[in-house]
């Protein structure tokens, strides 16, 4: 079997897997699973997931990964919420200046790992604890009382689904379009296939690499402004964890931390998983602390199975 038809096997047994745990929450949650109330909060909970998701997915294939996108999340609600609150700034320009730390963020990070060769896990964890401490100072307990117009954007409802959900679709749709008929996305795929090779067949491997890690954080900047929209909150503790949650979810669907594989789609599929369970484990009532347990030994099953498709694609 080649290697793509073994990826959309992956992509494939993925979307059967979330079919197969629908079916058994329904019969087992028969009340509480497949009502419509359920499946509107489950797609809203999603979509901020899924949004950064979309970001760490190219990352991936480009054989990198950002663990500071939680901490983006944060800081750009936080700075789009102390503009409104504390200095009346309106509401279009404090999502602008959100955004545009959050691209700052993107890019140094690309900078220093491309051109300064500093280490991803090193340079991102450490952006982690810089713009976490960054959001604490700006949103300290939290931060209410937005504009009406602020608070519509993440707020407001289509067809009976809340705008961050569209949001969601519309990003997934846009980057699943870019990724699979752009020539700049698809040389992503030969950077984190072999980097050597991409540089030498004339790839401007390190500007690719800094504009994925914009890219990246842009996603979790928009991510971070609907959260605080939707919640009518900025506080500093969003996203905390969000970044694990992402990269097990990405990897589920069907990247790699090798690099060189993944589609956007399988994304939102992992994404989707992820949700699930967190809404099966909410339903059957269990304790915040098994969650955080669980969630880590998914981790762990996601990453021992990449390691395994690898070595069975090498044999």
């Amino acid at each position: 079997m080649q290697i793509k038809e073994r990826l959309q096997d992956r992509v494939f047994s993925l979307a059967a897997s979330i079919l197969i745990l629908c079916i058994i929450m329904t019969f087992i949650f028969p009340t509480q699973f497949p009502t419509v109330e359920n499946f509107s909060q489950l797609l809203l909970n999603l979509s901020i997931d899924t949004i950064v998701a979309v970001g760490m997915m190219i990352l991936l294939i480009s054989g990198m990964f950002d663990l500071s996108v939680g901490s983006i999340v944060a800081f750009s609600g936080g700075l789009a919420g102390y503009l409104m609150y504390y200095h009346d700034v309106n509401f279009l320009i404090a999502i602008v200046a959100g955004l545009s730390g959050s691209v700052l963020i993107g890019f140094v990070n690309g900078w220093l790992i491309a051109i300064a060769g500093i280490n991803p896990m090193i340079q991102t964890l450490a952006m982690m604890g810089i713009v976490r401490g960054l959001a604490l100072m700006l949103s300290g307990a939290g931060i209410q009382n937005f504009p009406y117009n602020f608070i519509y954007i993440g707020q407001s409802k289509l067809l009976g689904l809340q705008a961050p959900v569209w949001y969601m679709i519309f990003i997934v749709l846009m980057f699943s379009f870019l990724v699979n008929r752009t020539v700049f996305f698809r040389r992503y795929y030969f950077i984190g296939g072999n980097e050597r090779a991409a540089k030498l067949s004339g790839i401007q491997v390190e500007k690719m690499k800094i504009w994925a890690f914009v890219i990246s954080a842009t996603l979790a900047g928009i991510a971070g402004i609907l959260l605080s929209s939707r919640l009518g909150a900025a506080l500093s503790t969003s996203g905390r964890g969000l970044e694990l949650r992402v990269i097990t979810a990405v990897i589920l669907g069907g990247a790699s931390l090798s690099g060189g594989f993944g589609k956007i789609f399988g994304a939102l599929l992992g994404a989707l998983f992820m949700a699930l369970i967190n809404n099966l484990l909410i339903i059957g009532r269990v304790s915040g602390y098994w969650q955080e347990i669980i969630l880590g030994i998914v981790l762990i099953v996601a990453v021992g199975l990449d390691q395994w498709l690898i070595r069975k694609m090498e044999k």
